[in-house]
C-alpha cells in the first residue's frame, strides 16, 4: 500500500537549487533524510525504481521491454505518465533532483522521492538516458547493464507462481527475477496502474494493440507527433513506418519483425497480473483484468471530478437532509466508471 507523506520546513533549508518546471535539486541532508532501504545492488532493483518512477508520474500503463545480449541486459521503460520536460531529460539522473519536493511516496520497498534512484543507476548501469519524454507524452527511459558488474537472477525465463488470499494480499513463490518484480509492484499498485512485460516486439505489439483499442488509429488532430508515445504506433500505415515508430521507443526492429506485429503473427501480452494469475481473469477483481478503457484518471482529474459530483447532488441530498459521508470514490473498470457516494443522515 503506497501513501504520500509531506515534507514539512522551510523550502531554503532543504533546496539548494531551483531548476523550473517543478524540479528542485535537494540539499545533501534532505537526499538523505529521504534514503531508501537499498541502492541499486542488482538489476531488479532497478526495474522496481524504474517502475515506481513511472507510477509517481501519475503512468497508468506501464511497459517494460526487456532483451540479453551476452552479459548486457538492456531495459526500456515506456509509461504514459505526465512526461519529463526536455531540458531535464539529462539532469534527472543527477543526484538529489527530483519533482517532489513537497511529498514522497513510501511503500514496501522505501521511501521514493529522495532523489536518488536515477541517479544509482546511472553510476551502476552501463548506459541510463531517457530516449523520448515531453509533459503531457509519456516517457521512454533505457537502461542498460553488465550482468557481470550487476548481478541478476540466472533464470528470468520463469514467471512466479501466484495464489489470491484475497483481493489485497497474493502469496508469490519463485525465483527474485525481473517477471516477479514486476508482478509484485502491479498487484501493490493494481488500483493505480497497469504492468505489461515482454520482448521489444512484444511490448511493440501490446502497445499498438491498446492504443488501437482505445481508438487512437483514426486520431490524426494535431498530428502523431502530439499523441502520447503510447498511441503513436497506432498511426503507422505499414512496416516501414510501424518499425520508426518503434525506433523512438527505443524497441528497435527490423521491418520484417514490424510487418510480423500488423499480421498478427506477435502476439500483444497481457498484463502482468494476469499472465501470472489467469484465474483473475473470471473473477469480479476488476484491477486485474486486461484494460482497453480509454478513461485514464490522473489523481488531479479524480480530485476535480469528486468536487464537481459533491456540488451537483448536494441540492438534491438537501431536500432529504442527507449528505456524503466521506469523498465520492470513483473506480475505472473495463467497461464502466462507477462512482460511489456513501451517505448519512444530519441530525
Amino acid at each position: 500500500m503506497s501513501f504520500v507523506t509531506s515534507i514539512s520546513g522551510g523550502d531554503g533549508v532543504r533546496v539548494e537549487e531551483t531548476l523550473g518546471n517543478g524540479y528542485v535539486r535537494l540539499r545533501v541532508s534532505e537526499a538523505e533524510r529521504r534514503q531508501a532501504k537499498h541502492d541499486i545492488q542488482c538489476v531488479e532493483d532497478a526495474v522496481i525504481e524504474l517502475l515506481r518512477n513511472a507510477r509517481d508520474a501519475d503512468a497508468s500503463h506501464i511497459y517494460v521491454a526487456t532483451s540479453k545480449e551476452d552479459s548486457f541486459r538492456r531495459i526500456v521503460v515506456i509509461d504514459d505518465g505526465s512526461g519529463i520536460p526536455s531540458d531535464m531529460h539529462a539532469r534527472i539522473f543527477d543526484a538529489r533532483v527530483t519533482s517532489k519536493l513537497d511529498s514522497m511516496h513510501v511503500d514496501k520497498w522505501g521511501v521514493h522521492g529522495r532523489g536518488m534512484a536515477l541517479y544509482s543507476i546511472r553510476e551502476t548501469a552501463r548506459e541510463a538516458s531517457v530516449l523520448a519524454s515531453d509533459i503531457g507524452l509519456g516517457s521512454v527511459i533505457c537502461v542498460v547493464f553488465d550482468t557481470l558488474e550487476v548481478k541478476e537472477r540466472a533464470d528470468q525465463s520463469t514467471w512466479p507462481s501466484v495464489s489470491l488470499k484475497s483481493a489485497d494480499e497474493l502469496t508469490i513463490k519463485g525465483p527474485i527475477n525481473i517477471p516477479r518484480v514486476c508482478v509484485e509492484f502491479a498487484h501493490e499498485s493494481r488500483r493505480g496502474c497497469r504492468v505489461y512485460l515482454g520482448s521489444p516486439s512484444q511490448i511493440l505489439a501490446t502497445i499498438r494493440h491498446g492504443a488501437r483499442q482505445r481508438g487512437m488509429r483514426n486520431c490524426t488532430s494535431g498530428g502523431p507527433d502530439t499523441l502520447p508515445f503510447v498511441d503513436q504506433p497506432a498511426m503507422a500505415q505499414d512496416a516501414r513506418e510501424l518499425s520508426e515508430y518503434a525506433r523512438v521507443l527505443g524497441l528497435e526492429m527490423s521491418e520484417r519483425t514490424a510487418h510480423r506485429i500488423i499480421r498478427g503473427e506477435i502476439k500483444p501480452v497481457p498484463n502482468v497480473l494476469l499472465a501470472a494469475y489467469p484465474e483473475t481473469h473470471n473473477t469480479s477483481h476488476d484491477e486485474y483484468r486486461e484494460a482497453s478503457i480509454g478513461v485514464r484518471l490522473t489523481t488531479e482529474e479524480r480530485g476535480e471530478l469528486a468536487e464537481r459530483i459533491s456540488s451537483c447532488v448536494q441540492p438534491i441530498l438537501d431536500k432529504y437532509y442527507m449528505a456524503p459521508s466521506e469523498t465520492p470514490s470513483i473506480r475505472v473498470s473495463k467497461d464502466r466508471l462507477v462512482i460511489s457516494i456513501p451517505l448519512m443522515e444530519l441530525e
